[in-house]
């Protein structure tokens, strides 16, 4: 009995270190990766978002940009070298699922990390330059069906959300359709602008050549029509079955005590209230998007195995995983 009574009271001592960092987290400065260059619509967001859950939690949330490798460079870093402590977290998304299948990485995403929330989604779509003749999505479609490859389009970078969902979209609509790949969003405006390329397709990167009169809007990607162009249609309305986002939230190194786990979840969902946090969503065109931790790892895993497919088909799938 004696024993017993000995071997619980070890168990307790031993688990009292975890409960009570789980209780008094965070006791100092987290610091937050954004795989992303600063300045951009991914980097204002998550600082907005970081000032306002850092008030919940009581301590400040220092952000690192870590730009590289489709926003997995940094989140790799974490996984690497990152304590499961809960002072370093990072922006994640379907890209730490998506680069294991174009090349081999050191970490596998769903053992190696946490997955605390995902916050915001990102209003997608397909641009036409208004010196070309598209009016509508339907325009594209018949110009491409009677031209194939010839018709062309530019997005911010190469297997990318932007341009696997518009793979998605094409095989779909049964045409084909020159990509071509640049830096940045600025750069594929310019091209739309100067018509180097007729179509642009970005996360709003078009907005204000929409709005200006210099672009037409043919088609969202999100679920339903967004507030600020009521007219133009969403994928779903065309007959495509697609809902694409891009997805954005928060995660951490694997083996994250599911308290602490609970305190930035809860931390992160209050800031999407912020005013400051609600101005920026709406320069950017985001919207709330709130899925636990549960729902956003299942999330994930549905969004890689619908990828899958749009890689083997463009060629871009690792051969040992064919």
């Amino acid at each position: 009995m004696k024993i017993g009574i000995r071997f619980l009271s070890l168990i307790a001592l031993c688990a009292a270190p975890l409960s009570g960092h789980a209780d008094n987290y965070p006791s100092r400065p987290i610091t937050m990766i954004v795989p992303w260059q600063a300045g951009g619509s991914s980097d204002v967001l998550m600082r907005a978002l970081a000032q306002a859950a850092s008030k919940k939690l009581g301590q400040p949330i220092i952000i690192d940009n870590r730009p590289g490798a489709i926003g997995t460079l940094g989140l790799a870093a974490m996984a690497a070298t990152a304590k499961p402590d809960g002072y370093t977290i990072g922006q994640s998304g379907v890209g730490l699922f998506r680069m294991p299948l174009i090349q081999k990485t050191s970490w596998d995403p769903e053992k190696d990390f946490t997955y605390i929330a995902n916050l915001v989604g990102f209003t997608m779509g397909i641009a036409a330059g208004a010196q070309t003749p598209y009016k509508s999505w339907a325009d594209v479609v018949a110009a491409a069906k009677k031209n194939p490859g010839k018709i062309s389009y530019g997005s911010p970078g190469q297997n990318g959300t932007v341009h696997l969902g518009m793979e998605q979209v094409l095989a779909l609509a049964g045409i084909d359709l020159l990509h071509v790949p640049y830096k940045s969003t600025p750069d594929s405006s310019a091209a739309l602008l100067g018509g180097v390329t007729q179509l642009q397709v970005d996360a709003a990167g078009w907005k204000a050549n929409v709005d200006s009169g210099k672009a037409r809007l043919l088609v969202v990607w999100t679920e339903k029509r967004a507030k600020r162009w009521p007219d133009v249609p969403t994928l779903k309305e065309l007959g495509y079955p697609l809902v694409i986002d891009g997805a954005s939230g928060i995660a951490g190194p694997k083996g994250m005590d599911p308290m602490v786990v609970t305190k930035l979840n809860d931390a992160f969902r209050a800031a999407l209230d912020d005013p400051a946090v609600q101005r920026v969503m709406s320069e950017f065109e985001i919207f709330p998007n709130y899925m636990g931790p549960d729902e956003y790892r299942k999330y994930l895993i549905r969004s890689r195995n619908d990828e899958r497919k749009v890689l083997d088909r463009l060629g871009i799938l690792r051969a040992d995983l064919k």
